[in-house]
């Protein structure tokens, strides 16, 4: 069996690598914005974190898209014996087109965006733009790691991004800069800093250290002409983008709509803060899920592409089975100690409910495991039928949210979000994610789209 369609034993260890990377990228993340909020007065530490917030949330949405194509298209052809001549094309022209058009409506909203989101700060505006279209070049990069299995270098770019940005903070910190325009820079300074993996990713293949198949060159763009070099086709490509497009959506959907909904409906000014603290609970998990994700994706693709069908339930089965231990461990966690830890992390006079609580780390471990069969779905080729999954779920969240079916704000919230990530897991697990009886040729569509 080839490298890139591995065992569980490769999946498990990209993934321990990956969570580490991730986990301690966290941490440095953490750092940073303490660093800010020690440099900067309130009012500039509000607009930094407001930056951060819409430029990771745009640029998740757009580019992830790609990132995944790339995995899924890569792995695939690794594990059928396509080694080389990989098709870049269609993901550079689909990303490029991400990443204009953003820069289109950026440039058309400059007014609103830079006089009432950041007070009037072009400094902090350009931030964003800059920012969002570095990431454009991060997530490729992620993607192509990713799809040949490279994980130490896919973790090694996100920490390296991570400690670039917050040396920005930390020389606001210690005098050798000064203002929010300083701290903010460091946002779009480290993905581009990140970048330089890349070359050493290609200086490998040259040496010919990467792969235990003995590749020698790095990989050009797709010749069709070439054995195993046809080129990816732009439909098929974009509509696996967009697919994912609309999956990333209907997840910033679940995590962001209780707030805005509650923000919108109810007569207590502070109920939307206390919502947002509550799904912290959930944030943090799915930041680290990304890890998980990021090495599942190219593993079961592999597996799909040389009929390891058996190995691939297998693999989701461990996967899902972990994510349950995992949120039944929180969920037990807070029933414990939960209103007494929220209590000590956030000054405030809201008392948590521990059994709200308890409800929403049930609901994380549904949406983590929405997001494993997601992964199955989309290396079988099915993305169209789970971006269907996602958006009839979050559009029925939203419509639950804006509801008075039950009174207390937070309750509703706790009760639609376990809901919807339950119906999710089973719309996915019956659908898209499900095995059908006819697989199993070996031959997977790179291109990863619904037929």
């Amino acid at each position: 069996m080839s490298r890139s369609s591995g065992g569980n034993g490769g999946y498990g260890r990209g993934a321990r690598i990956l969570s580490i990377g991730i986990g301690v990228t966290g941490l440095v993340t953490f750092a940073y914005f303490s660093l800010a909020s020690y440099a900067l007065d309130d009012v500039a530490y509000k607009r930094v974190s407001l930056l951060w917030s819409v430029m990771f949330t745009v640029a998740a949405v757009i580019y992830r898209p790609v990132e995944q194509l790339l995995s899924r298209t890569i792995a695939t052809r690794r594990a059928q014996g396509l080694h080389g001549g990989h098709p870049l094309r269609t993901p550079i022209v689909i990303q490029a087109g991400f990443a204009l058009a953003f820069l289109v409506v950026c440039l058309a909203a400059r007014g609103p965006l830079q006089d009432d989101l950041f007070d009037g700060s072009a400094a902090l505006y350009w931030v964003l733009v800059g920012g969002v279209l570095a990431y454009a070049a991060s997530y490729f990069a992620r993607g192509y790691l990713a799809g040949h299995q490279r994980f130490g270098l896919y973790g090694g770019l996100v920490l390296l991004e991570s400690c670039s940005r917050t040396l920005f903070a930390a020389a606001v910190a210690i005098g050798l800069a000064e203002g929010q325009s300083a701290v903010a820079l460091g946002m779009a300074a480290a993905p581009l800093v990140s970048l330089v993996v890349v070359p050493w990713a290609f200086g490998r293949r040259a040496r010919g250290r990467a792969e235990a198949e003995g590749e020698a060159e790095a990989e050009p763009l797709a010749d069709p002409s070439a054995p195993g070099g046809q080129a990816l086709g732009l439909r098929a490509g974009g509509g696996f983008a967009l697919a994912v497009l609309g999956v990333m959506v209907a997840e910033q959907t679940l995590l962001n709509a209780p707030v805005l909904a509650v923000q919108a409906t109810s007569t207590d000014a502070a109920a939307a803060g206390f919502v947002f603290n509550v799904l912290l609970v959930v944030r943090a998990p799915l930041q680290l899920f990304q890890a998980v994700q990021g090495s599942l994706l190219p593993h079961l693709a592999g597996l799909e592409a040389t009929a390891g069908r058996e190995q691939f339930a297998r693999a989701v089965r461990l996967t899902i089975l972990a994510i349950g231990a995992f949120a039944g461990a929180v969920a037990l966690g807070l029933l414990l100690v939960g209103p007494w830890a929220m209590d000590l992390l956030f000054d405030d006079p809201f008392s948590y409910p521990r059994g709200g609580l308890a409800l929403i780390a049930v609901g994380m471990g549904l949406h983590l495991a929405a997001g494993t069969l997601n992964q199955a779905a989309l290396a079988r080729g099915r993305a169209g039928a789970a971006a269907g999954a996602w958006l009839g779920v979050a559009l029925l969240f939203v419509g639950w949210l804006l509801l008075p079916v039950v009174d207390d704000d937070l309750l509703r919230v706790e009760l639609g979000y376990l809901g919807a990530t339950g119906l999710l897991c089973a719309l996915l697990a019956l659908g898209p994610a499900a095995a059908r009886p006819d697989e199993g040729s070996g031959r997977a569509d790179p291109a990863g789209v619904d037929a």
